[in-house]
């Protein structure tokens, strides 16, 4: 029987999330794993415990039983761009600041590492949508998101003019700063500071933000998950950008149409126990919940 493998994907600029990724190795190794790392981060890594380096791209992961996370969200959406090729879940260990998508904070990591080499975990499938735009007929980029695709200005002292359009017919025009079309996984991310609602990850559907819209009617929608969702630079309009999770961008003339659709391959979370969404919630913004009092008795 073949070794288990996991790929470790770290967070290395800082000293302790190395000695942290030092000791994650150290029990893997123990319980008879094969590691990789990516090659841009050995360097900052223990080379003993990490004897197989791989190049960052849609190979790194294939093979492995999961990609394992020391890091925030940004270093989990680093690591889902190498886990979604190769169809495998992602496990994230919080070393940054909220870690909404994160399964594990910090002191609860001999737990995680423990849980994966028990193999007593679940994976939860999240929502992916598929981005492409274009321009004049030509394709500008095909691409994909977890949380969110972007239509923004590029120039801080300008509005782009947006056209946004469902399943072929457009239903609002504004000048903006931007359009975010969200999962309900990335509801809590940047579609969350741009005032749109918290959307439960198993709710069916997308949503349409606007980002400081110029206009009296420009609030969020929340659209099937079957659902075309277009957004048009008009010709007149100042140039933008489009942006997917925060790392990949193109830049959009105007005149350039961005389409999001439901994305063909979701991205497996790694759960270590069961729990609802609302206490995640609670726990991630400490909301104010003190006074309540459950449900009365049967």
């Amino acid at each position: 029987m073949s070794a288990r493998e996991v790929l470790l994907v770290v967070h290395t600029g800082r000293e302790d999330n190395q000695r942290t990724a030092f000791e994650v190795a150290r029990r893997f190794t123990e319980a008879g794993f094969r590691l990789r790392v990516l090659a841009e981060e050995a360097p900052d890594l223990d080379h003993a415990w990490y004897p197989n380096t791989v190049e960052a791209g849609p190979y790194a992961a294939v093979g492995t039983e999961l990609v394992f996370v020391l890091g925030g969200d940004g270093t989990l959406l680093r690591a889902a761009e190498l886990a979604r090729p190769a169809r495998v879940p992602v496990l994230g260990v919080n070393f940054g600041r909220v870690g909404f998508l994160a399964e594990a904070d910090s002191e609860h990591l001999a737990e995680a590492v423990q849980a994966v080499i028990d193999g007593d975990y679940q994976v939860e499938e999240r929502m992916t949508i598929d981005v492409r735009a274009t321009w004049n007929g030509a394709v500008l980029t095909e691409t994909w998101a977890l949380n969110e695709a972007s239509v923004e200005k590029n120039s801080p002292e300008r509005v782009i003019d947006a056209v946004i359009e469902v399943d072929g017919r457009p239903v609002l025009a504004f000048g903006c700063d931007g359009v975010l079309c969200a999962t309900p996984t990335g509801s809590t991310a940047y579609a969350f500071s741009a005032g749109g609602p918290v959307v439960w990850p198993q709710v069916p559907a997308m949503l349409v933000v606007p980002s400081n819209a110029h206009a009296l009617f420009a609030k969020t929608m929340v659209v099937a998950r079957d659902s075309v969702v277009a957004v048009e630079v008009t010709p007149d309009s100042h140039p933008a950008v489009l942006c997917c999770d925060g790392r990949r961008t193109v830049e959009l003339p105007p005149g350039a149409r961005v389409e999001v659709v439901e994305g063909e391959c979701p991205i497996g979370l790694v759960r270590l126990r069961p729990g609802r969404f609302s206490e995640r919630l609670i726990r991630k913004f400490d909301l104010p919940v003190q006074g309540w009092r459950g449900p009365p008795p049967a």
